[in-house]
């Protein structure tokens, strides 16, 4: 069995984004030469997430909307009496989830038509990273 590792670091200069790292995953997979196994991609950070969906206008923005009405901004959350001020975006990244795992299939990413790998950030303004592992034959 092989194993390839890569880390991504993203300099994010909003509070929160939503970035499609599709294509970082594909090239992590291309140097990996594995042909069937998975990539796992994960965020290493608690106030971040890694998802698979669709590339759609409008999308991120309803996936965005739907986390603030679930985990809003600002409420004054138990986690702000440690003085930081981040506790939705401990919540959000447990709607998302911190990690994905995507089944890899003739040497490509086994994806839907228009699934995407989304790394989304919910405490950003900093820098920031995720890894991928791909495993496999």
């Amino acid at each position: 069995m092989k194993s390839h590792t890569e880390y991504l670091w993203f300099n994010v200069k909003a509070k929160r984004e939503f970035i499609n790292i599709t294509d970082k995953v594909e090239d992590a997979l291309a140097k990996s030469g594995v042909q069937e196994g998975m990539a796992l991609v994960s965020a290493m950070h608690i106030t971040a997430g890694v998802y698979v969906n669709d590339a759609e206008s409008g999308l991120i923005q309803d996936i965005e909307d739907w986390l603030q009405g679930l985990a809003p901004e600002g409420p004054d959350y138990r986690h702000h009496r440690t003085g930081e001020v981040n506790g939705d975006a401990h919540l959000k990244s447990l709607l998302i989830h911190h990690q994905v795992i995507v089944p890899i299939t003739e040497g490509r990413l086994d994806l839907g038509p228009w699934q995407q790998v989304y790394y989304a950030e919910f405490d950003g303004r900093r820098r920031k990273r995720a890894i991928i592992k791909i495993m496999g034959e």
